[in-house]
């Protein structure tokens, strides 16, 4: 019967862990990282859930004749987000995961 108290510590164990990955995910959900190109001209906001909440665009930046530069910066800012975004995933969820071979993590 010892091998079922140690069973029931583990599972309590992943318990625990499983309420402090749902909490972490929240807490990413809730942050905001920046992306950026063209020297800051065009900015994109994304959530921890890589999520676009916000672009901005510098009038400046705006020239009718180059649709294609605004949408590249565009594309450049949003890239340079996700990025940061799941450099910040890894980093935060990767702490659960650490030393486990578990599938998928």
């Amino acid at each position: 019967m010892r091998g079922m108290g140690n069973m029931q510590n583990m599972m309590k164990q992943m318990q625990k862990m499983q309420k402090k990955m749902a909490e972490a995910q929240e807490e990413l959900g809730e942050k905001r990282i920046e992306g950026t190109a063209g020297g800051g001209m065009v900015t994109v906001i994304v959530s921890g859930h890589k999520e676009v909440v916000e672009v901005n665009i510098k009038e400046e930046v705006v020239d009718p004749e180059d649709i294609e530069m605004l949408q590249d910066l565009v594309l450049a800012a949003t890239n340079d987000a996700l990025k940061k975004v799941e450099e910040l995933t890894n980093q935060t969820m990767g702490q659960f995961t650490k030393g486990l071979n578990i599938p998928g993590f």
